[in-house]
């Protein structure tokens, strides 16, 4: 079916979740009001991203007042969005939760924590173990983290688990220059086409944007067709509210075209994962 989507490019305060709660509260009035279907957040939407020893201090239980306001809403609109998780045996997590219905439909915690360069994720969180697509009013999706996307065995595996939409779900900073255009961006640009033309899925990423500690979010949210163009994309460097409509009609006329999906070899690729795995010693 077809369906739209409203990509909330925002720019969350650091460590401020009651400040974060009514920004979020407020863009999802704003694209209830607007008739949209979906509404993705950017990671961490609701507590901002350099947290370090704040993150005890704004982690949020399932059953918090903030993610029980959240459900409530998504009767009304279904919901992507980021924050840090205590989970019952106090640890952190560094979380994605889909909403529809007054219930959470899905919850993935990031399993690929960058520890290098700017970042410093597993000094202070845990990483999730597993990916799974999962169902929706819309056709089966599946979520990805940030740096989870990154990792080609990611995208792949919610691919092979029958996802024909992709929610990307980013906290990616401003780096390097590439002639006039900014590193960061046209690296992730070539990501999602990539990932969209090799899967045969559509690829809705939503990067944040502002400035934490010294670093700039570019923004930049997109969404790519199965073809791996870029239908629509945020603007750079300021916040954004970018309406798309995901048509049906080009994920079946991809699929149809291109149908690697079909032709893809599961027994062949587990085969040589395990060959690979016994040799080293795995």
């Amino acid at each position: 079916m077809n369906f739209t989507v409203t990509l909330a490019q925002i720019k969350p305060k650091l460590g401020c979740v009651s400040d974060n709660l009514a920004l979020i509260v407020e863009r999802i009035n704003r694209a209830i009001t607007g008739k949209t279907d979906l509404i993705v957040f950017p990671e961490l939407a609701l507590t901002g991203y350099f947290l370090k020893d704040l993150v005890p201090e704004v982690a949020r239980r399932l059953d918090s007042n903030e993610i029980s306001c959240l459900k409530e809403l998504s009767r009304r609109i279904s919901i992507a969005v980021g924050f840090v998780e205590e989970s019952d045996d106090y640890r952190f997590y560094n979380t994605a939760i889909y909403l529809e219905d007054g219930e959470i439909r899905h919850l993935h915690r990031k399993v690929y924590l960058p520890t290098y360069g700017l970042f410093d994720e597993q000094r202070y969180m845990a990483h999730g173990e597993r990916f799974r697509a999962f169902n929706t009013k819309f056709g089966r999706m599946g979520m990805l983290i940030c740096e989870d996307m990154w990792h080609l065995s990611s995208s792949y595996i919610l691919g092979m688990d029958g996802a024909a939409t992709l929610l990307c779900l980013s906290s990616s900073p401003g780096r390097g220059v590439e002639g006039d255009a900014l590193g960061s961006a046209t690296a992730w640009q070539q990501l999602t086409s990539t990932t969209a033309l090799f899967l045969n899925c559509r690829v809705l990423y939503c990067n944040r944007t502002g400035f934490e500690d010294g670093v700039n979010f570019w923004g930049g949210s997109e969404y790519v067709a199965p073809s791996g163009v870029s239908v629509s994309r945020g603007k750079l460097l300021e916040e954004d509210s970018l309406g798309v409509t995901l048509d049906e009609g080009s994920l079946r006329r991809e699929r149809i075209f291109s149908p690697m999906l079909r032709d893809e070899n599961l027994f062949v690729t587990m085969q040589e994962l395990r060959r690979i795995a016994r040799e080293r010693g795995q």
